[in-house]
């Protein structure tokens, strides 16, 4: 598993116990891999000190802030895992919605992403609505985009196979917010099989995303990374 962190003193540790419950729990090996985008305040350390008391817990340091594509990347090449879980630091989908992803993979699809958007009575989605609202205007360009049958890219809750991650993140170049368009839209020319997952999901406190300032640049994001898959292709 792996989780992007910036500034995350706060609120990874919380989840890091929740995430560390959870695998002790299955009884099988697993690693968690918190990839330090950088930050500047006790993250990096926090996460020593759960690696002293956890061995499956590591941490791998950027020396600078990148953008979260980065760091994401940087975590999905260097984990080990014959599969791959990337999820954000905040805890906003509990871990045990893992639960809810991989039957998809056992039965043939090669990435499997959590959705907010998918509507499934025994899950429950609760954010602010204007963050709402203007994931319905992304996600429309979105799919103006090329990236097609996909309703909710930006969920930070993503299943890979490790050979398709180790075939796809090499070729991410997205640094910021808007790194998971390009991620499916690479799949997609690959011919990978996407499948999408009604998850729970809860809009947590101190979110970096600031709608009005990040959207923009998300968006212009993704039309850099069309261009680029398009050319590739």
């Amino acid at each position: 598993m792996v989780i992007p962190a910036y500034n995350e003193a706060l609120r990874l540790p919380r989840y890091l116990e929740a995430v560390v419950s959870d695998f002790d729990g299955r009884g099988e090996p697993y690693e968690v891999l918190v990839v330090d985008d950088g930050s500047t305040d006790a993250t990096a350390q926090l996460v020593e000190e759960f690696g002293r008391a956890y061995r499956a817990v590591r941490l791998l340091r950027l020396p600078t802030n990148q953008g979260k594509g980065a760091a994401v990347r940087a975590g999905m090449l260097a984990a080990r895992g014959r599969l791959r879980l990337f999820a954000d630091a905040d805890g906003a989908t509990p871990i045990g919605e893992l639960k809810r992803l991989e039957p998809a993979l056992a039965a043939g699809a090669d990435i499997v992403i959590g959705s907010r958007v998918l509507v499934d009575p025994s899950v429950s989605v609760v954010a602010r609505p204007h963050r709402v609202l203007v994931g319905r205007i992304f996600n429309w360009l979105r799919e103006r985009l090329g990236l097609r049958g996909v309703a909710d890219s930006q969920c930070g809750f993503k299943l890979f196979r490790d050979t398709v991650a180790e075939e796809v993140f090499p070729r991410v170049r997205t640094r910021g917010f808007g790194f998971d368009v390009e991620v499916l839209l690479l799949a997609q020319a690959r011919g990978h099989r996407i499948v999408e997952v009604p998850v729970n999901w809860t809009d947590q406190a101190g979110s970096k995303v600031r709608v009005l300032s990040d959207g923009p640049r998300i968006l212009g994001q993704a039309v850099l990374a069309r261009l680029r898959v398009g050319r590739s292709r």
